[in-house]
């Protein structure tokens, strides 16, 4: 019975062994890339990674892109793409929503910078099939919108929450059915519309935090403003029809383009938020303070069951996040701003723990 149990420990040991130096051996991107957007998924077998679109190290309009790299798991390298179609003149663009679903990448709007600086706000969508690596174009969105949120439901919705549009931000939650590949709006998110939030799904519940909303005012230019508020919805049995609550703050100081990912700490479902700045910024790092703005370390936990926020362990200073990817039970951000605006070609592992 002893020998038995020993045999089982070492091939267990051996298995654990094995995934994580299976996630370890994820090699860097071939290139320095902040403001992408980035999902995981598995099909039969296989575990696919992606980065797609974003800004380059200069940082000027003229350096955001199209580009597109896949990663399989057990691979040394990392696949270039075809880049993501575009159904405007500008191909580059940055802070689109990604996000996996029945074994495809999905990546939502975004936006591109014209020459003369106006900013515009893509209204086209695509699927991309990580085995055959084709793109097939969505129904365009109703609202466009940037620097939102999107969440996978069911296998079979997706969430596209809140963001910037054109010339102002939206509070919409605009729902695509991938059975009918039409779109439809939910119960808009509570309060200000705002950019740069982050957030993340856990079986039927959904929360939300932080971004910029805009001021305006009777005797000066609108502003940007850091919007600290947080939200839990609840979604019903109708994929449209979302209960929002309040949940309070974990800091009191709101963090901009942050990411957030659902994962288990000691066997609680959380909701991890990582990342981020406390100066809402322009792409290329500058605050429309004029400021610089700097990455936090800060990590922020939200326990599901316990509705309640956990203390957690700082993590590597990132911001410019989309998203990010579980690998193996491991947390990675994928690129991004890192501190003194160095714009990385990094797989940054998030250690996830209580403090």
């Amino acid at each position: 019975m002893l020998l038995r149990s020993i045999r089982y420990l070492s091939v267990t040991l051996a298995a654990l062994s094995s995934s994580a130096s299976l996630a370890q051996t994820i090699p860097d991107l071939p290139e320095p890339v902040t403001s992408n957007s980035v999902a995981s998924t598995t099909v039969r077998g296989k575990t696919y990674i992606v980065s797609m679109l974003g800004l380059a190290p200069g940082k000027q309009y003229s350096d955001m892109h199209n580009h597109v790299w896949m990663h399989t798991l057990g691979d040394f390298n990392w696949q270039q793409l075809p880049p993501v179609p575009s159904t405007t003149k500008l191909n580059g663009r940055v802070a689109a929503s990604a996000v996996a679903l029945n074994n495809n990448f999905f990546v939502f709007g975004g936006y591109s910078i014209k020459a003369e600086g106006d900013k515009e706000t893509a209204v086209d969508s695509y699927r991309l099939d990580p085995v055959t690596k084709r793109y097939t174009k969505l129904n365009d969105i109703p609202v466009p919108v940037s620097d939102a949120v999107a969440l996978a439901y069911q296998n079979r919705y997706i969430y596209l929450i809140s963001g910037w549009s054109n010339d102002g931000n939206v509070n919409l939650v605009q729902v695509f059915d991938n059975f009918t590949q039409r779109w439809s709006q939910a119960t808009p998110l509570p309060g200000k519309g705002v950019f740069g939030l982050s957030g993340a799904i856990v079986d039927n519940k959904m929360l939300l935090c932080d971004g910029v909303t805009l001021d305006y005012f009777s005797d000066k230019p609108r502003q940007y403003q850091a919007d600290a508020a947080c939200y839990l919805g609840t979604i019903s049995n109708n994929a449209t029809t979302i209960d929002w609550r309040l949940v309070p703050h974990p800091t009191g100081q709101a963090r901009f383009r942050m990411a957030a990912i659902a994962t288990e700490v000691a066997g609680d479902k959380v909701i991890a938020f990582i990342g981020g700045s406390t100066t809402p910024h322009r792409y290329n790092g500058i605050g429309f303070n004029q400021q610089t703005a700097e990455p936090s370390s800060q990590v922020w936990l939200y326990s599901i069951k316990k509705q309640k926020w956990l203390v957690a362990e700082n993590s590597n200073a990132i911001m410019d996040l989309s998203g990010l990817i579980n690998i193996n039970g491991s947390i990675y951000s994928i690129g991004g701003m890192q501190a003194k605006q160095q714009v990385s070609n990094k797989l940054i592992q998030h250690q996830i723990k209580l403090n």
